[in-house]
């Protein structure tokens, strides 16, 4: 199943949240709870890369990402009043630049792990 490995990192995050220190057995519990068959050597390696990094540093900067971005829509709908065509180009270019800041943190994670 392809998806799979987001199971994991999503059991990372869930025990992350939880409170729940994020070490092999905890993953285990949660992925056979999950009904998912383990595979010993995701967990070995989750586990051991999330223990190299500040979980909490990296979520706070995926999260950041998002949220600057809507700030610039009503000063580009102001632009756009007073330029006319200038402005909607610019509007343009910004949300192409909002769409490319925008991550899915899932999808870095498993890019992490190879998943």
């Amino acid at each position: 199943m392809p998806q799979e490995g987001k199971a994991y990192i999503h059991a990372a995050l869930a025990l992350y949240y939880a409170g729940k220190e994020v070490n092999e057995e905890n993953l285990k519990k949660v992925i056979e709870a999950l009904g998912l068959e383990v595979d010993e050597a995701k967990i070995k390696m989750i586990a051991a890369s999330l223990s190299e990094i500040d979980l909490e540093e990296v979520l706070k900067s995926a999260v950041a990402m998002p949220v600057a971005a809507p700030a610039a829509a009503p000063a580009a709908a102001a632009e756009e009043k007073a330029e006319g065509g200038e402005a909607e180009e610019k509007k343009e270019e910004e949300e192409k630049e909002e769409e490319e800041k925008e991550v899915d943190i899932s999808e870095g994670l498993s890019g992490l792990f190879g998943f």
